[in-house]
C-alpha cells in the first residue's frame, strides 16, 4: 500500500485493509447500517430529485446576497422562489 493513501491524514496500511476485508466477509447488520443517518436529510416522504439549472453569474450573485441577508442557503432561496411562482 502506498504511503500516500490516507483517511483523514492517517496512512492506510495493508493490515487495516485485511481487517476491513475480514469484517466485510463476516457480514454486516443491514438494519444497523441504515440507522447511521448518512446522507442529506429527506425533504418529504419521497426521494428528492436534483434538477440542474443554468444561471448567470449575476443571477447567482443576487440569490447568494438574498440567502446571506436571510441567513438561508442558496437552495432554500431557490425553493421558496419556485414555490411562490407556482402558487
Amino acid at each position: 500500500m502506498s504511503e500516500r493513501e490516507t483517511i483523514n491524514g492517517v496512512p492506510v496500511t495493508d493490515d487495516q485493509i485485511k481487517a476491513w476485508a475480514a469484517e466485510a466477509e463476516r457480514g454486516y447488520d443491514a438494519q444497523a447500517l441504515k440507522k447511521r443517518g448518512r446522507g442529506r436529510p429527506g425533504r418529504g416522504s419521497q426521494p428528492s430529485q436534483v434538477v440542474p439549472v443554468r444561471l448567470t453569474v449575476e443571477e447567482l450573485q443576487v440569490i447568494d446576497a438574498r440567502a446571506k441577508k436571510e441567513n438561508k442557503t442558496r437552495s432554500e432561496i431557490m425553493r421558496e422562489a419556485l414555490a411562490a411562482y407556482a402558487a
